[in-house]
Order: C-alpha cells, then sequence, then structure tokens
C-alpha cells in the first residue's frame, strides 16, 4: 500500500536538508552544551517544519499524519534524539490550543511558535503523577478574573526556555474529571525553573523541573472549559505515542546503518567483519525488526488517518517499535565493539537516547495495560 504522495517526497527532502545543514554539523558540540540554539525553531519555522498539521490562518500547513511520520524518521537522522523532542515540543502542546481554544487565544498563543519566534512546552507530568495523570495536584483556584496556581511539574521538555507553558491543572474534585487545561506564560511572577535537569540521553533538549508559586493567571488562558483538560491530554497521546514509536524505528535504522557500514570496512583477521556469518545474521535479525515495525506503524498511521480510534493498535505500535530499538541499539554497541562504546561515537548517543522512548509517552506497562483493556484481556475468570 503506498502512504505516500509527492507532498510526501517534498517534505522529506526539506527535511533531510535541513538535518544535513543545520543539524548535523553541531550536533556533537549541541550535545556537549546539553542544549541546541534557539535560533534553530526560528530556521526550522522558515521551512515550514512547526507548522504541519496547523490550520493556515495561524500559520499552518495542512499536513496528514504522514507528513508527521516523514518528520519524524526524518528528524532520527539527525542522530540525537533532543532535537526531536526540543523541536516538537508544541507538536504536544498547542494542539488542545487548537482543538478547544479561543479564536483569541489560538490568534495569540500559535503563529509566534510556528514561526519559531516563540517556543511552547506541555507541563503535565508531577513527581507523583506521571502516567497517572488523573492523579496530579497542581492546583488553580478561581479567585475573580483570574487562577491563581500552585504546585510543580517535572520532566517538561522545553520547559527550562519555553515562552509559555500548557499546564494541567486541578481546578476541580479529585479524579480526572477535575482537571483543566491553563496557559502559563513563563514571565508570570511566580513561575520558576527549579531545576535544569541532567539526563542519560536526550542531552541537547533542554528539561525542566517547574514550580508554581501563587502565580496569578487571567481566566482567559482557559483552553476550553473547566473540567475539560484531562479528555484533550488523552486526545493528544494517540499522536504522541505513534510519533514515539516512528522515532523508535527511526533511530535504530540509524544505528543499523552504521553498524552495518561498521561490518563492511572494519578488518578482523585479513576480512572484513561482514564475512563472519553471525555478524551478518546479526543484521539480518536487525534489520527485520526494524522492517516489521515500520510497516506496523504505517498500518496504523492509516487507520489513524481514516479516523479510526486506534489506541490498542498505537500501543501496540509503539511497544513493538521501542522493543525493536532496544534490540537493535544493543546488536548495533555489540558490532562496533569498543567504538560503540565511546562517546562522540553516533551510536553510543543513540543507544542512551534510545533508553527513554519505552518511559516518555506512557510506559511500556501502561501500554501493555491499553492493550489489555482494549483486547478484552481481563484478570477475571
Amino acid at each position: 500500500m503506498d502512504y505516500f504522495n509527492e507532498s510526501h517526497e517534498m517534505l522529506r527532502q526539506v527535511v533531510r536538508d535541513f538535518v544535513r545543514d543545520e543539524i548535523l554539523p553541531y550536533v556533537d558540540e549541541w550535545e556537549e552544551a546539553e542544549i541546541f540554539p534557539r535560533e534553530l525553531y526560528v530556521k526550522a519555522g522558515d521551512r515550514g517544519l512547526l507548522g504541519l498539521g496547523f490550520d493556515d490562518a495561524y500559520g499552518g500547513i495542512e499536513a496528514n499524519i504522514f507528513h508527521h511520520i516523514v518528520l519524524g524518521e526524518e528528524y532520527a537522522r539527525s542522530g540525537a534524539g533532543g532535537i526531536a523532542a526540543g523541536l516538537g515540543s508544541h507538536g504536544i502542546g498547542l494542539p488542545p490550543i487548537q482543538k478547544l481554544g479561543t479564536e483569541e487565544q489560538k490568534a495569540r498563543f500559535i503563529p509566534p511558535v510556528l514561526s519559531g519566534e516563540k517556543i511552547a512546552a506541555l507541563a503535565i507530568t508531577e513527581a507523583d503523577a506521571g502516567s497517572d495523570v488523573a492523579s496530579l495536584r497542581t492546583r488553580a483556584v478561581r479567585t475573580g478574573d483570574h487562577y491563581v496556581v500552585n504546585g510543580s511539574k517535572t520532566f517538561i521538555t522545553s520547559g527550562t526556555r519555553a515562552d509559555f507553558l500548557i499546564t494541567a491543572v486541578r481546578t476541580g474534585g479529585p479524579g480526572h474529571g477535575g482537571i483543566s487545561l491553563l496557559v502559563i506564560e513563563s514571565d508570570r511572577p511566580g513561575v520558576m525553573v527549579s531545576k535544569s535537569l541532567k539526563k542519560m540521553g536526550w542531552r541537547c533538549s533542554d528539561t525542566a523541573e517547574l514550580a508554581f508559586a501563587d502565580v496569578a493567571v487571567p481566566v482567559e488562558n482557559l483552553i476550553g472549559g473547566e473540567g475539560q483538560g484531562f479528555a484533550a491530554i488523552m486526545r493528544n497521546f494517540q499522536q504522541e505515542r505513534l510519533s514515539m514509536a516512528v522515532m523508535g524505528y527511526g533511530t535504530a535504522r540509524v544505528a543499523y546503518e552504521q553498524a552495518l557500514e561498521h561490518a563492511r570496512n572494519r578488518i578482523v583477521f585479513g576480512k572484513p567483519l561482514i564475512a563472519k556469518q553471525v555478524i551478518r545474521h546479526k543484521l539480518a535479525e536487525m534489520l527485520t525488526r526494524i522492517e516489521v515495525a515500520q510497516t506496523y506503524v504505517y498500518s496504523v498511521g492509516a487507520r489513524m488517518q481514516a479516523g479510526i480510534d486506534s489506541p490498542k493498535e498505537v500501543s501496540i505500535a509503539k511497544n513493538f517499535a521501542v522493543t525493536a530499538c532496544d534490540y537493535v541499539m544493543r546488536e548495533a554497541t555489540q558490532i562496533l565493539g569498543g567504538m560503540g562504546f565511546m562517546r562522540g561515537v553516533a551510536v553510543e548517543r543513540l543507544y542512551r537516547d534510545a533508553r527513554v522512548l519505552s518511559i516518555g509517552g506512557g510506559a511500556h506497562e501502561i501500554m501493555n495495560e491499553i492493550i489489555c483493556k482494549y483486547a478484552g484481556i481481563s484478570a477475571s475468570v
């Protein structure tokens, strides 16, 4: 089945050129600095890469699921997962505004992000509320024409320099029904970056722990109505998890290609390493897992493009692609031997970056629970 047309291939070339010219020459430097320049957002915005799938009235570009898949596949070729995570933080932050926001909110918040002028981040996770979103504690109490926000968030991608945060807060009682979404500008008094977090991987994306101390946020920054936050967050998850699956097999493919090149060029006992059957079979197993993961992700993308709700299928796609990635990373490092353990070698970085994929966007175990729920796999007799 052909999922792609000329517009997808044109986009692929644009992203590939962007990665080649604006990322690959500098990525090692950015990894060491643990941040990439803010100007990269502007460069991505100039090429239309930040606007995919957003309304053209606000600077967006019409796109379908497979345009996003192309973007993810080509970003993976940067060899640094932090690039895609950082440049794409608005991709999970802005959709609630586009779907539920007022016209004033859309006009105020969306265009400057799509141009790269401003950075948006989604702030949901808390120390005691990660996968269990319904347990979050950050509270927003309405006082006149403002909400007063108190609480904290952690593991927030782009959190150290985001201009505004689409923030999950509790405006009502316990459980998912009490959750709302507020846009909180980072320059409001009481918004603090408690800590810039140091990570195993995705080093060039900034990740923050945030605190809110009596932050006054105008009521007009409420997205949708009170109590609509949980549903909006859940709608986001399917696209985010599909993106994580793309990152899984995309990252694995880069590592596979590095291992293949090494095996062809490394001479061992007078012959190329690839002359050894055990190495060829490793490469065959790696490629098999990549191809199967990619093919399944494409089929799930087609379901979603057709408007079919696919929580089970997306969860399977994420888990399978990420597990395949874990396998490929281990084997690629083994094939490179000592070089695979060296900082500055792409496979070493990819190995570290890949570890977060089974955690972010919903942990592997949570995906299995979703699969059980929708597949009718019950603990009851």
